[in-house]
């Protein structure tokens, strides 16, 4: 034991502020103490007992000294020379908050009632300390709302009574996000709908959300910013694992708060991510003297320029309960030390009392953080495509329902239903032996249990859809009706049912005129359908009868699918897509320095050597034109039981479109199961695999730009530091263009890409910063990375059976963002037919948009039934004037509104969009 030990602390005596220093004199010692501080006295005292340390007391310093030290004892000294640093006048805000992982470590039921009684010992806690100092008195931080939503739910009315009053006195504080997301999987839709929750919470409580917490997760997708403006939150407590698979993250942004502004430059949130994220109560254990000065050490190493810090208290683990200490070692600390001072708090009251006095020196940072988690959604790969479609139908069920029947809304089922796809993107898949016990049935029911929520989102999203359209017992025999419900008018190819287009392949519109169409080898009727107006209906007549052709026609030769916009030349080799040609170009927009379009690749481990490909193909026309053409490619290929890729391309239409089924086999389990945790070999490095498709493009001097939700970015360039460049998470496109042309790239099912090379590489935990990838070159090539089981834990060891993958690649003329958004959302969400209650009509559109780069994102009842909500996003850099002209006579004022469909404040006129800016109306309806 030190003789002396400095204490970081100040304490006040006698009006003046002073060090203490804590003398450790041994327990035997008897008479008279006296102890010198650099040869003076500071404290002289007799002892008869057995005697503790005590505390003496000097002048502090702003700097760093050495003080000698004697302790006399009956005119014996004992000496010691120790080092002082500073006490920093810093006032500490303690975070309590449990973190929720709806799973890992226990099954998912047992994780939700834990969470649920977590409230109801926070609110007991806060009561029993309610009479304790202001500071001291416990405050639970609902980290996320999952548990919270749950409670509301199941509990007794005198329960959810008391969880109310505790959230109005402020003892229980909502945090805005619905769960710890990983964000990079979601769209525009499902990041403004994680968001929502917290917003009906905040008003059932009479209080306003404004800050939100985030665990575990290392990185945010930019869009984040602008949903949680959206939402009214300004505050962000970002508190990512503080070690593994998180690249640079924590290294950059660790204790370095900063505003965090959106794509637009409109919005702006304060981001601050403390030492060791949401992990410090799980390695320091208990909060003392000793981690007062540790803490303050932290604080100078990265030279903490700011008096008031943060730190979150998550209880000892995850799922933890609310620790009952921290308030009384607040209590006790506050009494007796004046600084550093210590207040337990909610993220709101520490992050506001933080901007109040320091926001205006900090930096203002515009980009992507881009996420490192998500790759783990490649590891179920089918589940993710569920998820992911689900999230598009939903969106587009509620315009449909706004369509054609206001009243069959309801916001309860459509609740229900993103629900699902919410707690799918969460960042928990498994179990913590997901890897190493895989088929052990703690593993199988965690998983059971996660891939439920992609089944019912799609289950739930097609009924919802359904619920929309007309019964089938109010139909006209031979009459369909074609739904467009984009804010723009659409020209495409549906496809009708067998039994849909029984009465023949004669197809002719409402007033008469013939429309293209094509018996399809599946028993499909392709039909061409042209101008169908924006948010309108438009009726057509199937009659027995020759199909009508169009005045062109789309050709298939030697492998070479052509119309009149664009050339697709298959390899007979490979299969791979080799040529890709713009009608009246010479410009072979494939890069066959860097492979071929489409080409399948197997990595086993990081086996470069040995970089599998699909054998020689089998190739088979399914459908020769006129109207529809398209290739099927049989290959056998590593990792999979069978390959089998599908072009398609069609008349008037100036994209190809891909489909790839990967009939994956399992990938060897662990021999030894139940030996070895997550840190075991075989969890490590043991089978790993990955899947990718190949797009080597070429557009001279090309830039690529990756669509995100809310906005777009550029690989590097809008990346912010600490960002994931091995693997970046896309919505729905990458565009590649010059100032003449370029190409649009589509994915519909699978969310991750490799920029310029196989660069997902990662291989089980990785804890050292430098072995990441650092900066992305730029490239014109890309990998869609669809499969991989690199996770030690909570991810899927292996994936079995067939998936489907679907991309398209559209040829244009110059960069037109706006235009890449629109082509994916009429991939994602499709011209839906159904039967016709109708003998033929063209509806007028409900409502349109001008201009054209003004895009319809959602557009819904509102939640009370008194209102339109729509969403309106700015789809480029430019800033526009956007004009809304309703069919309905039944139409009232607009405001400006939010996630909370709240009326801010009243819109005459067209309504000022800033370039990817996101702007939510709310509409009267009269």
């Amino acid at each position: 034991m030190n003789l002396a030990t400095p204490i970081r602390a100040l304490v006040r005596r006698d009006g003046k502020l002073l060090q203490p220093l804590l003398i450790s004199p041994r327990p035997e010692t008897q008479g008279e103490v006296v102890t010198k501080i650099d040869g003076v006295e500071v404290d002289r005292r007799s002892v008869s007992g057995p005697v503790g340390p005590f505390e003496v007391y000097f002048e502090p310093s702003p700097q760093t000294r050495s003080l000698l030290i004697s302790v006399e004892v009956n005119k014996i000294a004992l000496t010691e020379t120790v080092s002082v640093k500073p006490a920093r006048k810093v006032l500490i805000y303690v975070l309590p908050h449990s973190h929720h992982d709806l799973g890992y470590t226990d099954l998912q039921a047992a994780v939700e009632e834990k969470q649920m009684q977590n409230i109801t010992l926070a609110m007991e806690l806060a009561k029993k300390t309610e009479s304790y100092p202001e500071g001291a008195r416990f405050i639970w931080n609902l980290e996320v709302l999952w548990g919270c939503d749950f409670f509301m739910q199941r509990r007794s009315e005198a329960e959810k009574k008391a969880l109310i009053e505790a959230i109005r006195k402020g003892q229980i504080s909502p945090q805005g996000s619905y769960a710890n997301e990983l964000t990079g999987l979601c769209g525009s839709e499902e990041l403004l709908r994680l968001f929502k929750y917290g917003t009906q919470l905040g008003k059932q409580c009479g209080i306003k959300v404004d800050s939100a917490m985030m665990s575990d997760v290392p990185g945010y997708s930019w869009g984040t910013v602008t949903a949680m403006s959206q939402a009214g939150i300004r505050y962000f407590s970002g508190a990512p694992n503080f070690f593994d698979r998180i690249g640079t993250f924590m290294e950059v942004w660790q204790d370095r708060p900063f505003w965090w502004v959106s794509p637009s430059g409109r919005e702006k949130i304060l981001m601050w991510i403390p030492w060791t994220g949401y992990a410090l109560s799980h390695i320091t254990k208990k909060l003392n003297e000793e981690w007062v000065g540790r803490y303050q050490d932290r604080l100078d190493e990265v030279i903490y320029p700011y008096d008031i810090s943060y730190i979150r208290w998550s209880g000892h683990g995850d799922n933890a309960a609310p620790d009952p200490e921290i308030s009384d070692f607040i209590r006790d600390w506050n009494a007796k030390y004046e600084w550093p001072r210590f207040s337990i708090a909610s993220t709101s009251t520490a992050f506001s009392a933080f901007e109040k006095r320091c926001g205006h020196q900090l930096p203002s940072y515009r980009g992507d953080l881009t996420p490192y988690w998500e790759d783990g959604a490649g590891s179920s790969a089918l589940e993710t495509a569920m998820s992911r479609n689900a999230a598009d139908r939903l969106t587009q069920a509620a315009t449909l329902a706004s369509m054609l029947a206001p009243g069959s809304y309801d916001e309860s089922a459509y609740a229900t239903a993103w629900r699902d796809v919410l707690m799918y993107s969460e960042h928990t898949w498994g179990a913590w032996c997901s890897v190493s016990d895989s088929e052990n049935p703690f593993t199988k029911k965690q998983w059971d249990y996660k891939r439920d929520f992609a089944v019912k989102a799609e289950s739930r999203s097609e009924a919802l859809i359904a619920a929309s359209l007309p019964a089938s017992d109010a139909t006209v025999q031979g009459s369909i009706d074609v739904h467009n419900t984009s804010s723009w008018s659409r020209t495409g190819i549906v496809y009708l049912s067998r039994q849909l287009s029984s009465a023949g392949d004669s197809v002719v519109t409402a007033d008469g005129r013939p429309v293209p169409s094509q018996r399809l080898s599946s028993g499909e009727l392709a039909i061409l359908v042209s101008d169908i107006p924006a948010l309108a209906t438009a009726s057509y007549k199937s009659s027995s009868g020759p199909a009508h052709s169009s005045d062109h026609a789309v050709t298939i030769k030697n492998n070479v699918l052509t119309n009149r916009f664009l050339s697709v030349h298959v390899d007979p080799e490979t299969g791979d897509i080799v040529e890709l040609y713009r009608e009246g170009s010479r410009e072979n927009m494939v890069n066959r320095d860097h492979g071929a379009v489409n080409q399948y690749l197997f990595l086993s481990g990081v086996d470069f050597a040995h970089l599998g490909r699909s054998s020689k193909p089998t190739i088979t026309v399914e459908e020769n034109g006129p109207l529809v053409a398209s290739i099927r490619i049989d290959s056998s290929a590593p990792g999979c039981r069978q390959l089998t890729r599908r072009i398609r391309l069609c008349e008037e239409t100036n994209f190809v479109e891909i489909s790839n089924i990967v009939d994956k086999e399992r990938a060897p389990l662990n021999p030894h199961p139940g030996q070895g945790d997550q840190g075991s070999d075989f969890a490590q490095h043991g089978s790993k695999e990955s899947v990718q498709f190949a797009f080597p493009l070429s557009v001279p001097n090309g830039k690529m730009l990756l669509d995100i939700p809310l906005g777009a970015m550029q690989p590097e360039i809008d990346q912010l530091a600490g960002s994931c460049k091995n693997w970046l998470p896309v919505g729905r496109w990458i565009d590649v263009s010059n100032e003449s042309f370029g190409v649009t790239w589509v994915t519909l099912d699978a969310p991750l890409v490799e920029i310029g090379g196989i660069t997902a590489t990662m291989l089980g935990s990785q804890k050292v910063p430098s072995l990441w990838r650092q900066h992305v070159e730029p490239t014109q090539t890309f990998y869609s990375w669809v499969m991989n089981n690199h996770w030690g834990t909570n991810y899927l060891a292996y994936q079995s059976g067939p998936v489907t993958f679907r991309y398209a690649l559209r040829a244009h003329e110059r960069e037109d963002i706006a235009a890449a958004s629109r082509f994916a959302t009429e991939l994602s969400q499709p011209l839906l037919v159904s039967p016709s209650v109708n003998r033929g009509f063209v509806s007028a559109s409900m409502l349109k948009i001008e201009p054209a780069s003004a895009l319809l994102t959602e557009l819904k009842p509102s939640d009370d039934g008194k209102a339109w909500i729509v969403r309106v996003f700015a789809a480029s850099d430019e800033d526009v004037s956007a004009h809304l002209t309703w069919s309905s006579k039944n139409i009232g004022q607009t405001f400006l509104s939010n996630l909370a469909e709240e009326p801010l404040r009243p819109v005459s006129g067209d309504v000022s969009i800033a370039g990817w800016d996101l702007v939510t109306l709310r509409v009267e309806r009269t």
